[in-house]
């Protein structure tokens, strides 16, 4: 068989070819006629809507709207997405924990959850007291849908007139959104999540179901929460037996209650009031000669002592009980008396110190919030300070600002260092320049001091030696590449700083040993008191002792064991280094007479944020000062007003007790003294009296009767009786508390000398 010739096949191929793109372009043309004459038919179908003149200009907006609302609908839902998560099957359960607190020596403080909320039910509220809230608040409640924009702009007006009567333009349901969900931090971020919030109320509740959650958990001042307890706590009655003067007076509270409070500005609470009543004139609740009398007449509280308030530690303190709760800690019981490590005197210390510096020095220095947590060196909460008015602002700096530590994270770098077995306190460093790629940190004098011992670029806060230290622990690892290295360096300081008690994440950066990366008060001062209690982990806690409805214990704090995170030499050395700050470096304002004191101060940049976190062998305390929208202050540093109410607060702590000396430190002189007279110029135990001493809580159970016996009615000008401000129980529980004294008083013989 004869086989075909090679150009024979190369014809058969070209044909083949030229047959299949002869077949593709008329398919193509086919197929594109088709197309065509399909394109024609849908145009001619179409014309047949074809719209011209007005028609089509209104047809085009309509058209760019739906486009538009489409996107901004799932715009929306992205943004509501946070808001959402806020919310649970269970979200208005949150709060059924009824929490009774306790301070250390066993005197009721305060009360969080259910017990103080629904007292009441809404048709057992006077009319006066729901009209007065809602001409104040929010005129149009019951027509609007969670948000009322018409309410928004007549505030904006009426605040564009000026004259220091300003409204607000949030809806009692975003006000409650605000109370039930979210904080009282001033971002976009808390407006959006309001106001998606508020609508999500609005569809599950009915309008009356919002009204009665409001007027049960707004809080009034005074640490009272609800008009319920306000109305107790103000005028010593129940709330449906109050006046019309007194219900224009509370309802002036719900905004601002520390700026109106009547128990602390009467005649700014008496002003406030005669607002809240031509409000309600204005909105035809009741008529201009109904409100005359409560006009001539206003209100007047029952006579009070300004109590001491430790609000911002008692919500802190009650998100702890309700985590414990949840995490079945407490076998399901939901009706609780806490004891906690609350010391009244130390809390009122503080919010006095704070507010008198503030007062005093916040304009010179541009600064106006300040937050302060003073632990036990096992991490007990003694007292907390979360900004400068809880009533302007129940956002807790104190435990969920976020802030730059600056210097103040050095002791972390240090700890790591002396723990790595590289580093002594008199091991020689030398401060000179150092680059991590194109970064070059300098010091705070722009200036290089040369070789020196470790614990004297401590005392200076060198920036240089902790940026060197994170090189050189990498190196010890084997890494020679010096930026490696240093990454591998901050991988073992930020081991070091959770191991200690920093809970936020520490993000990995060239500047983070030098403060860079943010932290919270709280949690500074928990890791501060590994070096003051010997190295171990003090976390920080506010329930000393959990006692159920029945009165049973089902919790107790003591019988946990402590987490050993520091070798005792690691925690001797940094207690000397860190004690060289305060005796001769930036911490010297935080000096205490006789006793020994060890911290470090911090400053970040652009002075935005100043701290001072320091020790003894008694108790721990974080001081910050600073600005809610993060402005730089007028050159605050650490050394200065921190330091200053850090030994302000801790001077009148440290009277009186037990003075105990620092891990590896020798002891002050005032340590000294006690031990060498044989330990009995104070008490260990603070309950306990020591010879010639009252306790604690025997003094201030004087000055209790001390008030009482000031309470004895006496005629005031106009003839009406003045009431005692003492309830009934009070007295049963004074002449209790007198045998208290009388039997301390047996106990140490009969000789008694305070303090």
């Amino acid at each position: 068989m004869r086989l075909p010739s090679l150009s024979a096949i190369r014809t058969r191929i070209e044909r083949a070819a030229l047959a299949f793109d002869a077949w593709v372009n008329s398919g193509l043309y086919d197929g594109g006629r088709s197309t065509g004459e399909v394109y024609e038919r849908f145009q001619r179908f179409m014309s047949r809507f074809a719209v011209r003149g007005w028609k089509r200009a209104a047809l085009d907006v309509a058209s760019e709207g739906v486009t538009l609302g489409t996107g901004g609908a799932v715009l929306m839902l992205a943004l509501a997405q946070p808001a959402f998560n806020l919310t649970s099957d269970n979200w208005l359960k949150q709060q059924d924990l009824a929490v009774t607190f306790l301070d250390r020596y066993g005197t009721e403080v305060g009360r969080r959850g259910i017990k103080h909320d629904d007292s009441l039910s809404l048709d057992q509220f006077p009319d006066i007291m729901i009209k007065a809230l809602i001409s104040t608040e929010d005129r149009r409640f019951y027509e609007h849908w969670g948000i009322d924009p018409i309410g928004t702009a007549r505030a904006l007006v009426n605040n564009s007139r000026g004259g220091g009567n300003t409204q607000g333009g949030s809806s009692i349901t975003q006000q409650l959104a605000k109370n039930l969900f979210l904080t009282n931090e001033r971002s976009l971020e808390r407006k959006v999540n309001e106001a998606f919030l508020a609508l999500w109320l609005e569809s599950h509740l009915t309008k009356n179901e919002i009204l009665k959650l409001y007027l049960d958990r707004a809080y009034m001042g005074g640490g009272t929460f609800g008009a319920v307890a306000a109305a107790d706590y103000y005028f010593g009655k129940p709330l449906k037996d109050i006046s019309l003067a007194e219900a224009a007076m509370l309802a002036g509270l719900f905004k601002a209650p520390t700026k109106y409070a009547p128990h602390v500005n009467l005649p700014a609470a008496r002003a406030r009031a005669a607002d809240v009543l031509h409000n309600m004139v204005e909105a035809g609740f009741v008529t201009e000669g109904q409100i005359q009398t409560a006009l001539r007449n206003p209100a007047t509280p029952v006579t009070r002592t300004r109590d001491i308030t430790a609000d911002y530690y008692l919500d802190w303190a009650f998100g702890e009980i309700k985590g414990m709760a949840d995490a079945g800690r407490f076998r399901g019981d939901r009706v609780l008396t806490v004891k906690t490590p609350l010391d009244l005197a130390i809390q009122k210390r503080a919010d006095d110190t704070v507010a008198d510096i503030l007062r005093k020095s916040g304009d010179a220095y541009d600064v106006d919030e300040a937050a302060m947590v003073i632990l036990d060196p096992d991490g007990a909460l003694r007292a907390m300070v979360g900004g400068a008015d809880y009533g302007e602002s129940q956002f807790n700096r104190a435990t969920d600002a976020l802030r730059q530590p600056g210097s103040s994270f050095k002791p972390y770098v240090y700890a790591a260092a002396l723990a790595s077995g590289q580093y002594k306190p008199d091991t020689a460093v030398v401060d000179s320049p150092v680059c991590i790629g194109n970064w070059c940190p300098q010091n705070y004098g722009r200036s290089y001091s040369g070789r020196q011992p470790m614990w004297l670029a401590v005392a200076k806060s060198v920036n240089t030696i902790p940026i060197k230290i994170s090189i050189a622990l990498g190196k010890a690892m084997g890494i020679s590449h010096e930026a490696r290295a240093a990454k591998a360096g901050r991988a073992k300081i930020t081991e070091m700083a959770h191991k200690m008690g920093i809970t936020s994440n520490l993000i990995d950066t060239v500047s983070m040993p030098i403060g860079s990366d943010e932290v919270t008060v709280i949690d500074q001062a928990a890791a501060y008191a590994v070096f003051a209690n010997g190295g171990f982990r003090a976390k920080p806690y506010a329930a000393m002792e959990v006692k159920n409805s029945a009165g049973e214990v089902i919790y107790r704090h003591a019988d946990e064991a402590p987490e050993r995170v520091l070798s005792p030499q690691v925690v001797a050395d940094m207690n000397f280094m860190l004690n060289k700050v305060v005796e001769e470096g930036t911490g010297k304002r935080a000096q205490l007479e006789g006793i020994k004191v060890a911290g470090k101060s911090g400053t970040t940049n652009a002075y935005r944020d100043a701290w001072f976190v320091a020790y003894t062998g008694n108790y721990v305390a974080a001081v910050w000062y600073g600005n809610d929208d993060h402005t730089s202050t007028n050159k605050l540093t650490g050394g200065s007003l921190p330091a200053q109410t850090w030994h302000d607060v801790m001077e009148p702590a440290h009277r009186g007790i037990e003075i105990k000396g620092l891990p590896g430190l020798k002891e002050g002189p005032r340590a000294a003294a006690q031990q060498a007279a044989g330990g009995t110029t104070a008490p260990t135990d603070p309950n306990a009296s020591a010879y010639g001493k009252l306790s604690r809580r025997s003094f201030e159970v004087i000055g209790g009767l001390n008030g009482l016996f000031r309470t004895i009615e006496r005629p005031p000008a106009d003839g009406a009786a003045v009431k005692p401000a003492g309830r009934p129980g009070d007295r049963a529980s004074a002449a209790a508390a007198a045998r208290e004294v009388a039997e301390g008083a047996r106990a140490v013989g009969g000789r008694m000398s305070v303090p």
